[in-house]
Order: C-alpha cells, then structure tokens, then sequence
C-alpha cells in the first residue's frame, strides 16, 4: 500500500489573534501540522509565541501584497506602495507587476527582512517559505524568491498546481480565472525552482477546497484523485515507481475564527474573507473525526516539512 505524508498548512498564523486561536485549536485536535506565519500581521509576535509553547511546526507566508512591509527603508517611498502607503494588494500587485512598475531589488529587499524577522521572533530560519496570495510564482518575483530562498538554505516551497482543479465547476468563473493564471504562473517557476535546490511536495491540494468550498468529501477525493494520478505517471530512471516510496501532499488551509475589526490585518485591518464564517467553517471541517479516521484507512501520516 501506498505511504502518504501529507502536510496540513495553516496559513496567514499572526493576522490577528483570533486566526491565531482558531490554528492553535486545529494544531491541539491534529487537523493542522504546520502552519505558515504572516510576519507582518498585527499579532506575528504572539503567534510566534504559540507555536513554541505548543510546539507547531512554523514557516514563513511572504508577504508582499497585503498590508505594510516590514523593512524600514521601504515603509516610505518604494516600487511596492501605493498612495496610501500600503501593499497594492492581490490584484494590485500583478497589475503594478504586468506594468514594469516594480522593483525586483526591493522585492528581495522585503523578502530578506522578513526572513530575518521570521528569525527574530521565533529563534529559527524558516524551513519553509511560500507566498501570502500566491506571488511568489508571479514572472520577475520567482527568481527572486528562489534567490532568497538558496541564500538562506531554506529547502521547501509550495508550488501551488492542484490536479483536477479544472473539473471543480462549484468553483465561480473570476476565481477560477485567478486559479488558473496562478496554475500557469507555477508551471513556469518550476524550472526556476528546481535550478535553485528547492524541494515541494509531490501534491498540492487548497485551492479546490477553500472557503465554503471546504467539505470533507471535498478533501477526501482530492487527495484520492491527485494521489491515482500522480501514482499512473510512468516512472523514469530519476524517480522510482511512486509505489515503491511515499508520496508527499501539502493541503493549504485557512481556518480561524472570524477577524473582528479594527483587530488584525497586516497593517490596514482585516479583509472580508477573514471576517467571514468561511474561516470557521474550515476549522469546523477539519477538526471532523471522520477525516481523521479517513487519513488513517488511507495509510496517511500527518507531519510538517522539517519531517520531510
């Protein structure tokens, strides 16, 4: 029978203390098994506080989109602010990124100083480091995020190319759109990945099963699905036969229990998807004995990178 070990990655731990109690809860009833800290969230220090007293494995979420950087020299007139002194958020990003507007040694400039409060706050280097919304996989950001991250010895990334995505039709047409440009921007950072020494997982499942989209069953035939998949690829001389070693998976999540405003944020308060009942409704789902029990009939270990 085919070993799994599959990565339960709470993301966004210090976006405001409610996220932070809401992670701490799935991490207690073994539904989370690693989390991904937002360095420049309003409640970093105490969720990096969390994590040692309860031991959860932590990495680190890049942020470059939402809220304030951390850097001090680029809090004021930099490539990565708006007029309002802020991140351009998600969709700002990429457009100010298409435009040629920003500065890639700024990028790296922000990307470092978070690695280095990542450091500060929790008394170790990440030993894994993905993007808060994805842009790390973005043109122009990749090269520098792989530089980064070869700089630091960090050895694991999240390379967001979920299979089956495009059969999800309970998936609206605009998000879908989002998807697929981050599934085509990954496939195009994996050769830049993969010169730079940086691991992923095998599989990567969340973006099908986000929000209220979220259901057990969901989670269940995801895994199945990518994992008949991956195991159907012919192997070559480079990677024995899937049956004959584990397969890894990383599952992002996003549970907490709703932001209450003006607590939390990254600098701007909390956006509406963390004050929504989506965020708890992942934590309802995921602390669900049923899944437990279906890791186990399924031969399927929980364990964090650093167990990788």
């Amino acid at each position: 029978m085919l070993q799994a070990k599959l990565i339960v990655t709470g993301d966004d731990f210090g976006y405001c203390p409610r996220r932070n109690q809401g992670i701490v809860d799935c991490f207690l009833a073994g539904a989370v098994s690693n989390v991904s800290l937002l360095v420049n969230g309003s409640a970093a220090a105490d969720a990096a506080k969390l994590a040692r007293r309860y031991n959860i494995p932590i990495g680190l979420h890049a942020n470059l989109s939402e809220g304030s950087p951390v850097c001090e020299v680029l809090k004021t007139n930099s490539s990565l602010l708006n007029q309002h002194g802020f991140f351009h958020g998600k969709m700002g990003f990429r457009t100010a990124l298409s435009k040629g507007l920003l500065n890639m040694s700024e990028v790296k400039q922000e990307l470092k100083a978070q690695v280095e409060l990542f450091h500060e706050l929790t008394g170790h280097l990440p030993p894994h480091m993905d993007g808060h919304q994805h842009v790390h996989v973005l043109p122009e950001v990749r090269h520098v995020f792989a530089e980064v991250l070869e700089e630091y010895g960090i050895k694991y990334t999240r390379v967001p190319i979920e299979p089956g995505l495009h059969n999800c039709d309970w998936i609206p047409p605009s998000l879908m759109d989002f998807y697929l440009g981050v599934e085509e921007d990954s496939f195009n950072t994996v050769d830049v990945f993969t010169r730079h020494g940086i691991r992923w997982p095998d599989i990567y499942i969340g973006l099908s099963t986000m929000g209220k989209n979220m259901s057990v069953s969901n989670i269940w035939s995801a895994i199945d699905a990518a994992v008949a998949e991956f195991t159907s690829k012919a192997p070559s001389p480079a990677h024995p036969p899937p049956q004959s070693r584990t397969v890894t998976i990383e599952l992002m999540v996003h549970p907490g229990y709703p932001s209450v405003p003006p607590v939390g944020g990254c600098g701007e308060g909390p956006d509406d998807f963390s004050q929504s009942w989506e965020r708890l409704h992942e934590l309802q789902t995921l602390i669900k004995p049923e899944l437990q029990s279906h890791y186990k009939s399924r031969n399927i270990q929980l364990c964090s990178f650093k167990d990788l």
